[in-house]
């Protein structure tokens, strides 16, 4: 469909090129002469398109629905269709850098209490330092409240490390009901599984080769690596630390979080639990079953591995 910008173009080359009369002109190309005449009378927009370039270079992979809702929380009454036309005009769209693969088949809900601590997720993220030498960061994400409790990066974590921190975590947050993890070897480890028996928490491991099983993590990954990691070149490792506290601080504070109606993780668990209310959507907590927890008595992790 040809919008009125064009057509009051295809009006002023007949009338330039042909020498046809306006009423004549509008006749052929069929439009109206009030929208031929008509001259926009929108407000400047000089000052919010500012703000919104500004949002954009500090947050490069955010879109508009996210620069919108910041933009809200700074007073502008703007909607969101505005928001969205300046966007474009501006040019700020954020590029995909990659195709998303859909999943296929059906995933089955593990039921869960919807409050803090129900559950923990863990995973590690490796990145590389300006000098090209490689670290990892390891991260433990509450399901429920999508906050990033710990982000914790280091050149090597072993599972005495992650058994460490999972320590000061709980010293500091509480116990969760659960952790979820995939097989790696620190997650295996003998200090891990001794360390699920002194603290009595199940921990539950995914099957082999399936990381959706631990999704909630995973989208966190793949947000810190898309926002975060891919836009900072880190110098060294107290260097990267000052970083990634300040991000993961950002993450659960300022910033936007779709799945939680664009409320931020910090303010979705405060509001969790004063009111005790259950999930805006059960749905948010269906995933595909996870293997089951490490049996007392058993040293060897390998073998506490279900095939799903």
């Amino acid at each position: 469909m040809v919008g009125p910008a064009v057509k009051r173009e295809a009006v002023a080359h007949l009338r330039a090129v042909m020498g046809l009369s306006e009423r004549r002109a509008c006749s052929i190309v069929d439009v109206d002469r009030k929208t031929v005449r008509y001259s926009p009378r929108r407000p400047a927009d000089a000052e919010l398109r500012a703000k919104l370039r500004d949002l954009a270079n500090a947050r490069r992979r955010f879109g508009y629905r996210r620069l919108f809702v910041l933009l809200r929380q700074e007073g502008e009454k703007s909607g969101k269709n505005r928001i969205y036309r300046l966007y474009r005009e501006e040019g700020l769209t954020v590029r995909k850098r990659r195709a998303r693969r859909r999943a296929v088949g059906t995933r089955a809900p593990i039921p869960i209490e919807a409050k803090p601590n129900a559950r923990w997720s863990l995973d590690f993220v490796h990145d590389q330092f300006a000098c090209g030498r490689w670290f990892r960061i390891l991260n433990v994400v509450d399901d429920v409240t999508r906050e990033c409790l710990a982000a914790i990066p280091d050149t090597s974590i072993s599972g005495k490390r992650v058994a460490r921190e999972l320590t000061t975590l709980i010293a500091r947050r509480g116990k969760p009901g659960m952790i979820v993890s995939d097989n790696g070897t620190e997650f295996t480890s003998n200090a891990i599984l001794s360390w699920t028996s002194e603290h009595r928490i199940e921990w539950r491991y995914i099957a082999p080769g399936k990381p959706m099983q631990n999704g909630f993590c995973e989208s966190f990954n793949g947000r810190m690596r898309d926002e975060f990691l891919n836009e900072t070149l880190f110098f060294g490792l107290d260097h990267a630390r000052a970083k990634i506290g300040a991000w993961a601080n950002d993450y659960n504070h300022q910033r936007p979080h779709s799945s939680l109606g664009y409320a931020t993780p910090a303010e979705y668990a405060a509001n969790l639990a004063a009111t005790g209310d259950r999930l805006r959507n059960p749905d948010q907590l269906r995933r595909s079953p996870v293997a089951t927890f490490a049996p007392s008595g058993v040293s060897n992790a390998r073998t506490q591995i279900a095939t799903g």
